[in-house]
């Protein structure tokens, strides 16, 4: 009977030259340098090594140099001489290593070449996993930078789905950046309605790394979406020719902004409302209906409370002495559009003017 000629497993070869073209491509659609891919393998070759074989498992993980270039990739074990080895992990007897080097001698330390064609598939697999594990690191450290560098920007996001707990998944970013990030029911404006594919206006509020993910949280809640939606509708914001001072705001229902112009001359009010109140009308729009009063912000805190108390007509202001209080008087057909639907135009007014507001109906003070 003839015998079968029996194929002999084919040497791990690894192709260093299509292995960096891979590297450079990965960098330039994931972010992930060159360098610290190259570094993964020098590791994961090591690591190789280590596993290949059982008498090298105790080899310290210093002791395997992996020079890993696009012209070639070789691996050295470095051991010292001895004339009695007692440790093969770390030591090789005077007659071997003068096969390496006939100069060497007893208490050196000698490179030791390694065969990299000939390590196991095991070895092989290790040194696989560890690449992947290089790129699942990699690619978190990525998400994270480049959304830590995001943090407090306005993006524009798609619904994914919504799971049990009320958190919303949110697809961010564009192209090779998307990520996706997470809306949670805390941050979600009270009776907005959330359908997959629907997009939104977003506020990146951070980037938290954690072991096996980058997540990136964002909010539809937030007073500085606010602030950045008329950053985009307005272009005097923008070009820093209207500040907005501060924002306070109950999404969902209403915010209450306060601006300032940096030039004389100029509206800042009419400015952020826009011709026919376009723009106003855009912010509102995207916030779902979400009422906006916007007010000039004001030096004197008298002034400031009264523009705050806007729409409702205020007769005077007066500061309570020693506190950050000031006693309000308003028409007595005005108490109630001062004070608000549960009183939330006095709540927000005191908000964004950092002052305790009292409001008496002018009748009670002339008594």
């Amino acid at each position: 009977m003839a015998r079968k000629n029996v194929k002999k497993p084919e040497a791990h070869k690894i192709d260093c030259a299509e292995v960096f073209a891979a590297l450079r491509d990965l960098e330039k659609t994931k972010g992930i340098s060159v360098e610290y891919m190259v570094e993964r393998m020098k590791q994961g070759m090591a690591n190789a090594y280590r596993k290949d074989r059982e008498d090298r498992r105790d080899v310290p993980a210093d002791n395997v140099v992996v020079d890993f270039q696009e012209s070639g990739l070789s691996v050295h074990v470095v051991k010292t001489v001895v004339e009695e080895v007692e440790d093969t992990a770390l030591e090789i007897h005077i007659d071997a290593a003068r096969n390496i080097n006939d100069k060497v001698q007893v208490g050196d330390t000698i490179s030791i070449p390694v065969e990299v064609e000939k390590f196991s598939r095991i070895a092989a697999q290790t040194f696989k996993q560890v690449l992947i594990q290089g790129i699942r690191e990699a690619e978190r450290g990525v998400v994270y930078e480049s959304y830590s560098n995001k943090a407090q920007e306005l993006l524009t996001g798609t619904i994914l789905k919504k799971d049990p707990s009320g958190d919303i998944l949110v697809t961010v970013g564009t192209g090779n950046e998307q990520h996706n990030a997470i809306l949670r029911a805390s941050e979600q404006i009270p009776g907005e309605s959330y359908r997959e594919g629907d997009k939104l206006r977003v506020y990146v509020l951070e980037a938290r790394q954690g072991a096996r993910s980058t997540n990136v949280y964002v909010s539809r809640t937030h007073p500085n979406l606010v602030r950045r939606l008329f950053e985009l509708e307005t272009p005097e914001i923008a070009e820093g020719q209207v500040e907005v001072r501060n924002i306070a705001r109950e999404a969902g229902s209403r915010s209450k902004m306060a601006v300032r112009a940096t030039i004389e001359g100029l509206d800042p009010v009419g400015a952020c409302v826009g011709p026919r109140g376009g723009r106003v009308g855009a912010v509102v729009e995207e916030l779902g209906g979400e009422k906006i009063d916007i007010v000039v912000w004001s030096e004197d805190p008298c002034e400031y409370v009264k523009a705050a108390l806007s729409p409702a007509d205020v007769i005077s202001v007066e500061l309570v002495p020693g506190q950050k209080a000031c006693q309000v008087v308003v028409p007595d057909d005005q108490l109630s559009l001062a004070i608000g639907k549960e009183g939330q135009n006095a709540r927000l007014a005191a908000r964004l003017t950092g002052y305790k507001v009292d409001i008496k109906p002018a009748s009670q003070v002339e008594m």
